[in-house]
């Protein structure tokens, strides 16, 4: 891949950036906001749509609730595997309770789930809590497994 397309959590905006910018600390061109901030976005509707659609590193999806238990563990891990798998990756977190269509459209039947999407395809899933080195090698090896 010689290019990226990055999908700006701010402002919506689709970057295409050079790969090699990818750990450069980029910027949105519409609202010059960082591209990657440390932090997953909480996203439900068109806004997630277009991340999952326009991105082409993967996006890997947590499905949660707030009134799971399981959930409310490996939220902080997988707030830590952001810092870990940025800029290779962009992290999202739906809240079912706000986002009942995209739990439905996902066929998500337990959560936490977990869904790493790329260019709009599923490239694999696993439900229950996992801790921050389990999510980061869940998904790169999900990822190298769609690559080969």
């Amino acid at each position: 891949m010689d290019h990226a397309l990055i999908v700006c959590t701010a402002c919506d905006a689709v970057n295409r950036l050079p790969a090699s910018r990818l750990d450069g600390n980029p910027k949105c061109g519409r609202c010059k906001r960082a591209l990657f901030e440390g932090r997953s976005a909480a996203l439900a509707g068109p806004r997630f749509t277009r991340q999952v659609e326009r991105n082409s590193i993967p996006v890997l999806i947590d499905f949660w609730a707030p009134w799971c238990g399981p959930c409310k563990a490996m939220g902080p891990s997988f707030e830590r595997a952001v810092g870990l798998l940025e800029p290779r990756f962009r992290l999202v977190k739906v809240d079912i309770d706000n986002a009942p269509d995209l739990s439905e459209s996902f066929a998500i039947r337990g959560v936490p789930t977990m869904v790493l999407m790329q260019n709009g395809k599923e490239l694999g899933r696993t439900s229950g809590a996992h801790d921050t080195q389990q999510i980061v090698r869940w998904a790169e090896q999900a990822a190298s497994a769609r690559a080969a």
